[in-house]
């Protein structure tokens, strides 16, 4: 036994977050993330999360859309930030707007999602994302 195999033991181990037996959030082993009791996670630990959530929205788009790949990073990144808001099944219903990025067509891509629930939605960030797709510039 070990420290590591005994907090498991002890104090279970959970990927999703929970309320422990006195009703305060935590996650993983232990981890007291609620706010009443200070919790939280640490920078590092929000850009860890980050950086993986990032390259795994890459690698399922790489994955999704032959094309991804040609794309420059700031387009990428438009693909990404969506896939990161609405998740990647619900980007790839994106057809029209996928095909005309596909066909490099910049123009059509940021109109179409521009007209689209999602821009409803959040209309700062859906038109900060068409500029940025139209233009190829980071917003």
């Amino acid at each position: 036994m070990n420290i590591v195999d005994q907090l498991r033991r002890d104090e279970g181990e959970s990927p999703t977050c929970y309320q422990d037996h006195l009703g305060y959030w935590t996650i993983g082993v232990g981890r007291m993330i609620d706010a009443r009791k200070s919790g939280g996670l640490r920078p590092d630990e929000v850009a860890y999360l980050l950086n993986n959530d990032i390259i795994s929205r890459r690698e399922a788009l790489k994955d999704a859309l032959p094309f991804f790949a040609e794309l420059s990073s700031a387009r990428q990144g438009v693909l990404i930030n969506m896939a990161f808001n609405m998740g990647v099944a619900g980007l790839l219903k994106f057809k029209q707007m996928l095909a005309a990025v596909e066909a490099q067509h910049w123009g059509i891509a940021a109109k179409e999602m521009l007209d689209s629930n999602w821009a409803r939605q959040v209309p700062k960030r859906a038109v900060r994302l068409a500029l940025q797709m139209e233009t190829n510039l980071w917003q």
